[in-house]
């Protein structure tokens, strides 16, 4: 076997066990929830850097892989490097378009650099895509009630993320922001 075939299958073997922990990590539907809020301290596992460059040579190699491209934008979301992720996520786009939670975590890098009217796009297809996406709803009531101040949009979006998510990830302050919306009503200027 040559040198650079044997590589390429270290590479593959060790980046597709990172990908499996990775995938792993971002199915937790409380994770993408509160991706809103500030994260919590963790303990440093791998090198992000590290990551990175695996992950990089996987997408050099097949820039036809999906789950890599998916997991390249989730490391760059993760590091708050956010142009990074965008443009990880519009690669795997351009090979699934229809994934809700590339959309939606598309949709909070969009949110991050304040390009609102982005991220209420993504956003609102990734719930046309998947109606019951809890996680779409949610951050699209997010952008409504805090960066954009459109109060009724928000409590309509809340209202059918609880539709769909009645004690689920979220539910909880969602409702809460709901009640201050409905005691709290807008000053009219």
């Amino acid at each position: 076997m040559k040198k650079e075939t044997l590589l390429i299958a270290i590479v593959t073997l060790v980046a597709g066990f990172i990908i499996g922990l990775l995938v792993g990590q971002k199915s937790d539907p409380a994770v993408k929830v509160s991706a809103s809020a500030p994260p919590a301290a963790q303990a440093p596992s791998i090198n992000l850097q590290q990551k990175l460059n695996e992950l990089k040579k996987i997408v050099s190699v097949d820039p036809g892989n999906f789950q890599a491209w998916v997991a390249l934008g989730n490391e760059y979301f993760d590091g708050n490097q956010f142009m990074d992720a965008i443009e990880a996520y519009d690669k795997a786009l351009a090979l699934q378009p229809n994934s809700p939670d590339v959309l939606t975590d598309q949709g909070v890098m969009f949110k991050r650099l304040g390009w609102f009217d982005r991220a209420i796009a993504n956003f609102s297809k990734a719930n046309e895509i998947a109606p019951t996406h809890a996680t779409s709803l949610y951050n699209l009531g997010v952008v409504y009630r805090y960066d954009l101040q459109d109060f009724a949009k928000a409590q309509e979006v809340w209202t059918r993320f609880l539709e769909v998510n009645p004690s689920g990830p979220g539910s909880d302050r969602v409702r809460q922001d709901l009640e201050f919306l409905k005691t709290h009503p807008p000053v009219a200027k």
